[in-house]
């Protein structure tokens, strides 16, 4: 009996074998995942860079501690979706 198979009782005396799942594709997420961590990575990325294009001292004004940081969070987060995005 295939892991992928059950045994399916119709009667007392015949049994019938049933597919139970869909077969695993080599990936581990599917497609739509893979795009949304894409993205995510981009955002990421344009967060980094608005935090270095800040031009203040340390990088102590408007892009380098309040828009670079929501940008790059907001990545993070994106992230997080895309690892636990289930199609349904």
């Amino acid at each position: 009996m295939n892991h992928k198979e059950a045994l399916v009782k119709t009667s007392d005396k015949e049994e019938v074998q049933v597919s139970t799942s869909k077969p695993q594709s080599a990936f581990p997420f599917a497609k739509e995942n893979y795009i949304f961590m894409i993205a995510g990575i981009v955002a990421i990325l344009l967060g980094m860079l608005i935090i270095s294009l800040d031009d203040t001292t340390h990088g102590a004004g408007f892009l380098g501690l309040t828009l670079g940081p929501i940008v790059l969070f907001l990545g993070f987060m994106f992230e997080i979706f895309a690892i636990l995005y289930k199609k349904k």
